[in-house]
């Protein structure tokens, strides 16, 4: 089916390119391709395998897809080439996983964070982590073997300090999760504020798109609007809130409990304030938002819509009353006026907004984990750690201390694919199932 001009593809070289032809049953051109071979171990799945370069038509990829299956070939199973370079040592699981967020990764934050993770920075960490849980088990196992003899291999206190350490870097690891996800799914951001605040038309002038259907009647959202934005090389998740007032509308009800759900688990909070109300109703307003604003947890930045509609004495007095009133609070809040029809004050939010999020990362650990399945197992090994902490300190035999130990190194090595346990074949099953078949 195959003839290269030159030589033999079986005893080809690795890291070749050769010219050659395919040719239907019958002996008819289908077209000229270039293949390249790798050889084990060289190779991304460490095995001897070659790629086809044709034409970029359709009718030849098929054509040759189906002569390939006619001759013995079948289709790749979802991740199997990648499943196939962690059987074979490649990259260890972790790793593996890895390469289906290189794959989906749609910004330069996520994609930063999974080729880290794809080149092993994490998989270095856990491996540390699982080196020092060794060493500890390893030391008590020694003191269970000479029992009789009664000698302590590891002094209590020295132990104890070096769990206490170990507990606190996966803690670490696994409190990690809630930003590592939202680098990957998108920043969740709440647009909140009272009917007709201009929530809809801060949403629309952050996308640059009429997304949300915009009216002066009060209530017109009754339900969340959700769009994704990338400013500056991650997403947010903008979340358009129906407004927050007392109604006797079943659907706006329940429209307005949303709206409070939402708000209560945004990492970003735009309070949206109308700037053209009295003093007296934007403080309302801000008491409002505050009710379900958690500021320990949450960034809140009050957005003073309508500005155009003011002159600049008006805003000065404005801002500094909501200032005062926020100070007085006791609140950390961002203040930012604007105009939905001025793309200068509009991009001075995403600039603010930009700069909250690249804060947040840089403050966080120097791993991020991205990975339900990692972030479960990191939870379960602190769980078994915090028992080997309690056991410590109790003086509780050896050889109790050392199971809660192997059940803590299990978890981790459950992240990067070692011991997997009776049936290896289920879990990597479940793990590469939702990979792309091309990897």
């Amino acid at each position: 089916m195959v003839k290269v001009s030159k030589g033999n593809l079986l005893s080809a070289k690795g890291y070749t390119i050769h010219y050659g032809n395919v040719y239907e049953a019958d002996g008819e051109l289908l077209d000229q391709v270039l293949v390249s071979v790798f050889r084990s171990p060289r190779s991304y799945t460490g095995e001897d395998s070659v790629e086809i370069s044709t034409h970029a038509s359709r009718y030849i990829v098929q054509r040759l897809v189906e002569l390939l299956l006619a001759s013995g070939a079948r289709f790749a199973q979802p991740g199997e080439f990648t499943r196939r370079a962690f059987l074979n040592g490649k990259m260890d699981l972790a790793q593996a996983e890895s390469v289906a967020d290189v794959i989906s990764s749609t910004t330069e934050a996520a994609h930063h964070i999974a080729m880290s993770q794809f080149r092993g920075g994490f998989s270095k960490e856990l491996e540390a982590l699982r080196g020092r849980l060794l060493e500890m088990a390893s030391l008590l196992e020694l003191e269970l073997d000479f029992s009789e003899e009664e000698v302590e291999f590891a002094k209590r206190d020295q132990l104890l300090e070096l769990v206490e350490a170990t507990l606190s870097q996966v803690n670490s690891l696994a409190d990690s999760f809630h930003q590592g996800d939202m680098i990957k799914n998108g920043v969740p951001v709440a647009i909140v504020g009272v009917a007709n605040a201009g929530k809809s038309s801060l949403l629309n002038a952050l996308l640059g798109d009429d997304r949300a259907i915009v009216s002066a009647i009060p209530g017109t959202t009754r339900d969340t609007v959700e769009e994704v934005a990338v400013l500056d090389g991650v997403a947010f998740r903008f979340i358009d809130t129906a407004g927050l007032r007392d109604s006797s509308d079943t659907v706006e009800k329940l429209g307005i409990e949303r709206s409070y759900r939402k708000l209560s688990s945004a990492e970003i909070v735009l309070g949206v304030l109308d700037f053209a109300s009295d003093s007296l109703s934007l403080q309302q307003q801000v008491s409002q938002i505050l009710s379900g604003v958690d500021t320990r947890s949450q960034k809140l930045v009050f957005v003073l819509s309508k500005a155009d509609l003011l002159d600049e004495n008006e805003v000065n007095k404005n801002v500094t009353n909501i200032n005062n009133f926020v100070s007085y609070a006791d609140i950390k809040a961002d203040i930012i006026a604007i105009s939905s029809k001025s793309s200068e004050s509009v991009n001075e939010l995403k600039k603010r907004l930009s700069s909250i999020e690249k804060s947040l990362i840089s403050n966080a650990a120097s791993s991020l984990v991205t990975n339900i399945r990692h972030y479960e197992a990191l939870r379960n090994a602190a769980s078994a750690l915090s028992e080997v902490k309690v056991s410590l300190s109790a003086n509780v035999p050896g050889d109790l201390v050392a199971e809660d130990l192997r059940r803590a190194l299990s978890f981790i090595n459950s992240i990067l694919g070692k011991d997997l346990g009776l049936d290896p074949e289920t879990i990597l099953h479940h793990i590469f199932k939702n990979h792309c078949i091309g990897k």
